[in-house]
């Protein structure tokens, strides 16, 4: 029986291999290549078995034998020697199934044994392949087709999971993918001596096979084979340790990083246009869905983005996934930080306007970058959670992976920075000192009182050494490092495309504008380059277009990471105002250094983010901003702890935007109107801040002060007027207005009616020479004898005065406006004795411009189109002669006319009066006329310095009004002093 037993496991064996191995040693009518079979005959090995006088079957211990006369010959048709071990250890697990049903258990055993062993020599021989290439004969290949047979097999693997086909990676037809568990015991085998060597070139290849590939290119299989490779422990490890990984060297920049590291080309994919000499990858996104873009239909360029978002978030995923896998692992954590924060360091010229895409990475993989580390922020950006407390101020304020030293501080200066940060070391390690010596003093105690001596020796050598208790490690969390290197790639990554984008759309315009005006100039004279110049104007119209529509895909179109950075940004806020106290007001003085070192373009990106969100529909649906208020309303008007006057005006232009009517949706519009009429912070300090604000923007510090503080205080006064109409803000401004009357609110009263004038006097000026080129461009016969390059530029002239009245007018109509509204219900700061003569001379001199000698140069074809509107000037304004009102043939209200005669009858009484009181004074002692006036001194004041006597409120004007004052202003006070005109304001 035993005999019986044992020759049929052998007859098992042998007929069990020959199906795993495809082999066989006994020669059949249907065995060898190409006869459809797969069985290869051994001829070799079957000589030397009979010339050993052994049984021609095959059995374990002929294994090492059989697979090596195997490998060792190369026969036609029957592929290359690493796929034909794969195959083997596939055959070898059916098998391993199939002979479970077995009754034998004995032979069971053995059979599952010897199943084993094939599949660990098949490991062995096919790493000593992946090792030695040159160790089998192998199929001779065409160069361009040759490629790890390995790398197909793992991309195989990974098809399934993403609808991907190997064949497509550049490796030629798809392959059998990995049988169960080889992998593993793969990575097992070798773990020790060879996998490093293995796998450094299977993460080349994948790196390499995403080099020039866009996202509609085949990049999910190498992404998802990364991702599956990351997840064996050992090779994460050799990932990391790559030479790739991480290059090194003294001209490694940031655009090195992007092309040679092993991630940076999966992190390039993108369709934010590149520099050409980089290229943006096959197929082009941009030729292909956005190209002669004004000819798409709208449902096609949604259908594109909509298309390009879908890929654009599998990377993102897939990237996630990958860092995620790294990052848990503290074998492999370190090398991703390093790796991550050296990206930032070497590409911290990024946030220059025009940045060297030479040494550079580009747009797209720091937007790729941005969206990935969003991702690994997500577990903690509740506001609320607890797990902000983790975010420790220390990881600015100390050198290390990433130096933010070079970064303007909202507050303090870097001496300053430099010099607490100083002190706050020096004091955070004597602590640590202290609590050394604290701790080594109760480990002495214990020592001491302990009865065994023995382990002493070893206790004592647990402590600190010399000089070590005084120097502090200094570990802060994964949230932490986590938050601000999000925080630094967020500013050089998506931050700086929204800012390029915006540079792009002014670019567009202004070529469109120069297209417009090519075309103005075609007819006869018109030179023969002409037609060459704007051909080749539309050609970068088209392509701006093109650019246009592949930023917004990525960018506007994907509200998913608006919205993911909102709530990074969110917890920005929440974190700074932590730093002060919280969301309370007043605001702590001195503003505490914490808060002051901190980046200024934390606050800035959150704003300008912020700002484009707005502007996008959906972005701000359901997204909570009460945050984002409080912040606003408490920093807007605060200079000593946001320095930065631009900066503040920024979150003006946020609140401007966030207006009720500016939303896209009714949703959202009552979701604005609840914010501004229910937010208490705001209700309370909303009002004042802004009135603060309009004051301190006076003077930034910028050598364009003078022009930036009209468009900052545009935003303000569009605020106010809206805010003037909710009762609660109303009475808000009231109480300010009284309280100071002769502080804050009369700066800001004085400061309006410097603009006012300076505005309406530079428009008024201008419209004359508006007229005057309306008349050259009407003459058409004489237009067109012209020279075309003179025409083309009276015609750029003509359209920038356009703008600049157009601008200038519309500023001065809100400011006259809010003169005109306030002064209903304020009257008593506009009736001290230094602003009474101001608005005097104000309005007499816009009368004399709108209603006096020379008004009929004021007539334009189109007003309107300038925002001149001087119906509604002359009603604000008062006008003081309603016959000049007939001429104008406006239609006035019967109340406005009766006011008009009035006002008349009461200025010429006002002016009889003046002269008879000045002729019962007759001449007056020239010690009793105020120097500067030259009227009587009601209220005389010496000056402390120069001992000059003036009048209280010539000095006090003086005081209030921009030393840079306008020569016309002084001059038409004088004027309207010397004439005696007085103006009642009604």
């Amino acid at each position: 029986m035993a005999q019986v037993r044992t020759r049929r496991k052998e007859e098992v064996e042998d007929f069990v291999l020959k199906k795993v191995l495809q082999v066989t040693l006994t020669p059949g009518p249907n065995d060898g290549p190409g006869s459809g079979s797969g069985m290869v005959y051994l001829e070799q090995l079957a000589a030397e078995l009979l010339s050993e006088d052994k049984e021609l079957a095959l059995s374990k211990d002929l294994l090492e034998r059989v697979l090596m006369d195997r490998l060792s010959v190369y026969r036609e048709g029957t592929g290359p020697p690493f796929l034909y071990l794969i195959g083997c250890y596939r055959r070898a697990l059916e098998e391993g199934r199939k002979v479970q049903n077995m009754k034998d258990k004995k032979i069971l055993a053995e059979i599952q044994d010897t199943l084993s062993q094939v599949k660990e020599l098949c490991v062995s021989y096919a790493g000593n392949i992946c090792l030695y290439p040159d160790m089998f004969p192998q199929p001779v290949i065409a160069a361009e087709d040759k490629h790890s047979d390995f790398l197909e097999l793992i991309l195989a693997e990974v098809a399934p999971s993403i609808g991907f086909d190997p064949g497509t990676s550049g490796g030629g037809p798809a392959g059998p993918s990995l049988p169960h568990g080889f992998l593993e015991h793969f990575v097992k085998r070798f773990e020790e001596d060879g996998v490093e060597e293995i796998f450094n070139k299977v993460f080349k290849d994948l790196q390499q096979s995403v080099m020039k590939v866009s996202p509609l290119g085949p990049f999910q299989g190498p992404l998802r084979a990364l991702v599956l490779l990351a997840s064996y422990a050992p090779l994460a490890k050799v990932l990391v340790k790559h030479p790739a990984w991480h290059p090194q060297g003294e001209f490694v920049n940031g655009r090195v990083l992007e092309v040679s590291s092993i991630l940076g080309p999966f992190f390039h994919i993108s369709v934010i246009p590149d520099h050409p000499v980089f290229g943006n990858g096959d197929p082009n996104v941009g030729i292909q869905y956005f190209s002669d873009a004004a000819n798409r239909r709208p449902a096609d360029i949604n259908s594109a983005s909509a298309t390009i978002k879908t890929m654009l978030h599998q990377l993102y995923d897939g990237l996630h996934e990958l860092l995620l896998k790294l990052l848990r692992s503290s074998d492999t954590r370190e090398p991703v930080l390093h790796y991550l924060a050296d990206l930032i360091q070497k590409n911290a010229k990024r946030e220059a306007i025009q940045s060297n895409p030479f040494i550079n990475a580009s747009n797209g993989m720091f937007v790729c970058l941005s969206a990935v580390m969003l991702r690994l922020c997500e577990p903690f950006l509740d506001p609320q959670s607890s797990k902000k407390d983790k975010i420790d101020a220390g990881y600015v304020l100390h050198k290390g992976r990433v130096d933010f030293s070079s970064l303007t501080a909202l507050h303090a200066t870097s001496e300053e920075v430099a010099k607490w940060v100083d002190k706050r070391n020096f004091a955070r390690a004597e602590g640590f000192r202290q609590a050394q010596l604290q701790k080594e003093q109760e480990e002495l105690r214990r020592l001491q009182s302990h009865e065994a001596t023995t382990s002493n020796n070893g206790a004592h050598s647990s402590l600190s050494g010399p000089g070590q208790a005084a120097s502090e490690q200094v570990n802060y969390s994964f949230i932490c490092e986590c938050f601000f290197l999000t925080a630094r790639v967020l500013n050089l990554g998506l931050m700086k495309a929204l800012s390029d984008l915006k540079t792009l759309l002014t670019d567009l315009n202004r070529q469109k504008e120069a297209v417009k005006t090519l075309k103005g100039l075609r007819g006869p004279g018109a030179p023969p380059e002409l037609e060459n110049e704007l051909n080749q104007a539309k050609a970068l119209v088209d392509r701006l277009s093109m650019d246009r529509l592949c930023y917004e895909a990525q960018l506007v179109k994907d509200v998913d990471i608006m919205q993911d950075a909102l709530k990074f940004y969110r917890l920005m806020v929440v974190w700074l105002v932590s730093l002060i106290g919280g969301f309370k007001m007043p605001l702590p003085t001195p503003c505490p250094m914490e808060f002051a070192s901190m980046p200024e373009h934390f606050i800035e990106d959150s704003l300008e983010l912020l700002l484009f969100a707005s502007r996008i529909p959906r972005a701000l649906d359901g997204f909570v901003l009460d945050e984002f208020m409080s912040f606003i309303v408490m920093f807007m008007g605060s200079p000593l702890h946001v320095k930065n006057p631009y900066l503040r005006a920024k979150m003006v232009e946020v609140l401007n935007v966030w207006m009720p009517g500016k939303s896209y949706s009714p949703v959202l519009q009552n979701s604005m109107a609840s914010l501004f009429e229910g937010h208490q912070m705001a209700l309370q300090y909303l009002v004042p801040n802004l009135l603060k604000l309009y004051v301190d923007i006076e003077f930034t510090g910028s050598h364009t002060q003078f022009y930036d503080k009209f468009n900052i205080r545009h935003n303000i006064s569009e605020l106010l007027e809206y805010l003037w109409l909710v009762p609660s803000h109303h009475n808000s401004w009231k109480q300010i207005a009284v309280t100071e009357e002769k502080g804050s609110y009369l700066k800001f009263l004085n400061l309006l009616i410097n603009d006012s004038i300076f505005l309406l006097d530079e428009s008024l000026k201008k419209i004359p020479e508006l007229k005057e080129m309306e008349a050259e461009m009407a003459n058409t016969a004489e237009w067109q004898r012209r020279p075309p390059q003179e025409r083309q530029e009276r015609m750029r002239l003509f359209h920038q005065q356009e703008n600049v009245v157009r601008i200038d007018m519309i500023l001065a109509n809100e400011d006259v406006k809010m003169l005109q509204y306030t002064s209903a219900e304020i009257t008593a700061p506009l009736l001290l004795p230094e602003m009474v003569e101001r608005i005097a001379a104000m309005l007499n001199y816009f009368l004399m411009q709108l209603v006096g000698p020379r008004r009929n140069a004021l007539k334009l074809k189109e007003p309107e189109k300038y925002e001149f509107r001087p119906k509604e000037l002359l009603c604000q304004i008062f006008v003081a002669a309603v016959e000049v009102v007939g001429k104008y043939q406006l239609v006035l209200p019967e109340t406005t006319v009766q006011d008009f005669l009035a006002l008349a009858q009461k200025a010429h009484e006002a002016s009889v009066e003046a002269m008879d009181t000045e002729a019962l004074l007759g001449d007056i002692p020239d010690e009793f006329l105020d120097p500067i006036q030259y009227t009587l001194m009601r209220d005389p004041v010496i000056l402390p310095s120069s001992k000059t006597t003036l009048d209280r409120s010539t000095i006090q004007r003086h005081l209030l009004s921009d030393q840079k004052e306008t020569q016309w202003s002084r001059v038409a006070l004088k004027e309207a002093t010397r004439r005696g005109h007085i103006v009642v304001w009604l």
